[in-house]
């Protein structure tokens, strides 16, 4: 097998490890898609001093197995005055931004050498694209209640499109400190640039040198975006657009089956998405500062390692996005507005500058 993988041309060679690579990101964000939902209803079950699922498989790990059997074969009523077309698009359209995103995320430094980059496509403009991608899921969305030729649904619609527009301003914004610092908008650079200790702390306390610890406006942009994050993916408390409370449901109202499954696989995948960008950003990546795991992997095992660093930052993550849903009351429509409009951005505008000031400052002395 491994002679006849090198007898192959080097063109080759990467192709077939860019499929392998895509194929193996695809199947582990559906895995933690189906069971970060596990996850939820037993946190929530937690939370309400319930039991939660424990029924299908050992402590209910066949659960989310039974949910997709269920999505698959429960009958599928299609209302007579939806709009056929956008109403069958709706749903594909919620769920690819999500794998779109996975393409320019760096989950592991190295596999084996540096021919085998944990990257899909290492691009110099990595986070433009993701924030270009992240753009098209609010179409999804107001689709979908538009498609539905229903009042409650399309209401649902018309408040997403305000929030997640309102929001993508101050995401978008929030970040523009990092790049300042870094001078790169490749997320790979960006994980490099937080190898080590931070400098400013004695030797016996090595903190790990990740963008939020490193200052004050590095942390509150890391605070901004976080906020904005859950605005984006429609969870607790900005998850306005489904507020059972008036809108019996939201913009998913009148779909059933696998289609009212996507809309959920959707948000579950944006949550997995933003997770891997907060992590990427803020946190390092697939880096700790301890043992040599901050470097590039040369071995197999290396390589690995990386790989499950970075997914136990990205576990840790969705936990607190699932403790959040359930401990955190709704805001109402217009404080959610007020918030976003009135506060994030002038902050993330006010945070831009100090940055720029205080880099200005630094490159004087």
């Amino acid at each position: 097998m491994t002679d006849w993988l090198n007898n192959l041309n080097p063109a080759t060679q990467f192709a077939l490890f860019t499929a392998v690579k895509a194929v193996a990101a695809f199947s582990v964000l559906m895995f933690m898609v189906a069971y970060i939902v596990l996850v939820e209803r037993r946190v929530c079950a937690f939370i309400q001093d319930r039991i939660g699922p424990n029924r299908a498989g050992p402590f209910g790990l066949l659960q989310p197995a039974c949910d997709a059997v269920k999505a698959f074969f429960k009958e599928e009523v299609v209302p007579a005055h939806v709009r056929k077309v956008l109403y069958i698009l709706a749903p594909a359209i919620v769920m690819a931004p999500a794998i779109l995103n996975l393409a320019v995320i760096p989950f592991g430094s190295n596999l084996g050498n540096a021919n085998n980059p944990m990257v899909l496509a290492d691009l110099n403009v990595g986070i433009l694209y993701v924030f270009g991608i992240v753009s098209l899921g609010v179409y999804g969305i107001v689709l979908a209640g538009y498609a539905a030729n229903s009042k409650y649904p399309f209401l649902g619609g018309i408040r997403s499109s305000a929030q997640m527009i309102s929001y993508e301003i101050s995401m978008g914004m929030s970040v523009i400190p990092i790049f300042l610092l870094v001078g790169s908008l490749n997320l790979g650079e960006i994980i490099r640039y937080q190898t080590g200790t931070v400098g400013w702390l004695p030797a016996w306390l090595p903190l790990p040198n990740w963008l939020v610890f490193q200052t004050p406006m590095t942390f509150f942009a890391f605070c901004l975006f976080l906020g904005a994050a859950f605005a984006e993916t429609n969870r607790t408390p900005f998850d306005l657009p489904e507020a059972e409370q008036e809108l019996a449901g939201g913009y998913n109202v009148e779909y059933s089956s696998i289609k009212f499954a996507l809309f959920f696989m959707g948000e579950y995948a944006a949550m997995i998405i933003a997770s891997c960008i907060m992590v990427t950003l803020f946190f390092g990546g697939w880096t700790l500062p301890w043992f040599g795991l901050d470097q590039t992997a040369t071995t197999l095992v290396g390589g690995l390692l990386h790989i499950g660093i970075f997914l136990g930052k990205v576990f840790l993550f969705l936990l607190m996005f699932v403790w959040v849903r359930w401990m955190w009351p709704r805001f109402r429509y217009d404080q959610l507005m007020h918030l976003g409009w009135l506060r994030f951005i002038p902050f993330a505008l006010a945070n831009i500058v100090i940055t720029a000031v205080w880099l200005w400052w630094q490159s004087g002395k």
